[in-house]
């Protein structure tokens, strides 16, 4: 079967080199039994490559099934995939079957693998090496034969060299790796997908399809797309249904775009992956948040300094920072009292004449990234009353991050 059947079997729309490249190769080891690593970031569509590989395989009658192991509880992950016995713990009123029992003979793909525990990971490991496998709560081995197909937006190896993915594992779903192209690479190809998606929601909602300016073709195809097609689909879900006008000008268009906050930071360089700055999106984004708020502050800080080294009249109104940078009082005190904060924060020294303003005092303030990242995600959990995954999305990281972050800094759901 030729690529292009493919894509319109599929839904699959583009031409360029990269997106072909990738269907090429799903096509040629689709009738092996081969594992299949699929790597790409976030929204680019790995999951019908998934489908591509499992469709055209010997395994096509049979069962087919997608797990998002960043979805699944570290507590209960083992249980969905191996199954467990009853009684093997808290809540295990009967006895289960898992995935691996359930899609024997079938495809089970496994999305965002770099989540999954490293317990778990073992156990997979056995299953890829000798199709065996234990329930939990069971001494009983049991065979499998199901073939494995998984998906990162991370790169695994980089993970693997810091101890949070097992190197033997990656090797082993390794066999066959296929790179999708994130969609700011197929720029030729965004227009194309624009245009199907607004013609499908017209067709939906029974209204005029939207058209673009030229203008606006121009910054369609410039924008970043850091969440790629699946982006891209909300965007022109959001235009089809808001748009008043059927022609969409830039600055109409603008209105639609999300502005991007991180849009100047570096990018890592290096790795078989080309690690880009969208893989940032979880625990780094926190350390940048960090970086960002303490810079404020310090500049802050600075600019009020400088203001009362050029007026020392101005020392009469230093306000004194509450904990929260934010909050700011400002109470003229007589000369030579000292300002006190309600926390463990800067102390400011009134000076009783310009040459003592050189005369002052500092309290060291912890800069620990890990300090601040614990001091961050209690006050997103105070913020959303306990509710982890509200906390999650403020802080720009995944549930489960969150609850390993939980355990590993001790704190209790508040």
């Amino acid at each position: 079967m030729d690529v292009q059947s493919i894509k319109n079997r599929f839904g699959i729309i583009g031409n360029s080199p990269g997106l072909n490249h990738a269907l090429h190769v799903a096509i040629q080891v689709a009738a092996t039994d081969l594992s299949v690593l699929i790597n790409g970031e976030s929204g680019v569509g790995k999951e019908v490559f998934s489908q591509v590989i499992h469709a055209l395989s010997a395994r096509k009658h049979n069962p087919f099934i997608a797990v998002n192991c960043g979805a699944i509880p570290e507590g209960t992950i083992d249980s969905e995939l191996f199954g467990h016995e009853k009684g093997s713990f808290t809540g295990a009123v009967d006895s289960r079957k898992g995935y691996f029992e359930t899609v024997n003979g079938g495809t089970i793909f496994l999305d965002e693998i770099g989540e999954m525990p490293l317990g778990t990971q073992a156990r997979l490991l056995r299953v890829l090496e000798a199709g065996e496998y234990i329930r939990v709560g069971s001494s009983k081995v049991q065979k499998t034969d199901v073939r494995v197909i998984a998906a990162s937006n991370k790169d695994l190896l980089e993970l693997a060299h810091r101890g949070r993915f097992r190197e033997d594992l990656y090797y082993r779903l390794n066999t066959v790796p296929i790179r999708v192209p994130a969609l700011r690479d197929r720029k030729d190809d965004i227009l194309l997908l624009f245009r199907k998606f607004t013609a499908d929601f017209a067709d939906r909602y029974k209204m005029p399809s939207v058209q673009l300016t030229e203008e606006a073709r121009q910054i369609l195809t410039e924008y970043s797309w850091p969440g790629n097609v699946r982006e891209l689909k909300n965007i022109a879900e959001q235009i089809s249904v808001l748009s008043k006008e059927k022609t969409i000008t830039a600055d109409q268009l603008r209105t639609f775009l999300p502005e991007q906050p991180f849009a100047g930071l570096p990018v890592v360089a290096g790795g078989s992956n080309n690690v880009t700055q969208t893989e940032f999106a979880n625990e780094r984004e926190i350390i940048y948040k960090l970086f960002f708020d303490m810079k404020k502050d310090v500049n802050e800080l600075k600019k009020m300094f400088f203001e009362v080294l050029q007026n020392p009249a101005m020392a009469q109104n230093i306000p004194a920072y509450y904990g929260d940078h934010k909050s700011v009082d400002f109470e003229p005190l007589p000369s030579g009292a000292i300002v006190t904060p309600k926390s463990n924060q800067p102390v400011f020294i009134r000076p009783n004449t310009p040459d003592a303003i050189q005369h002052h005092e500092e309290v060291d303030e912890s800069l620990s990234i890990v300090d601040k990242e614990k001091e961050l995600i209690i006050k997103a959990l105070k913020k959303h009353r306990g509710k982890r995954r509200d906390a999650s999305i403020d802080l720009g990281i995944s549930e489960r991050t969150l609850y390993r972050k939980l355990k590993e800094y001790d704190i209790e759901n508040l």
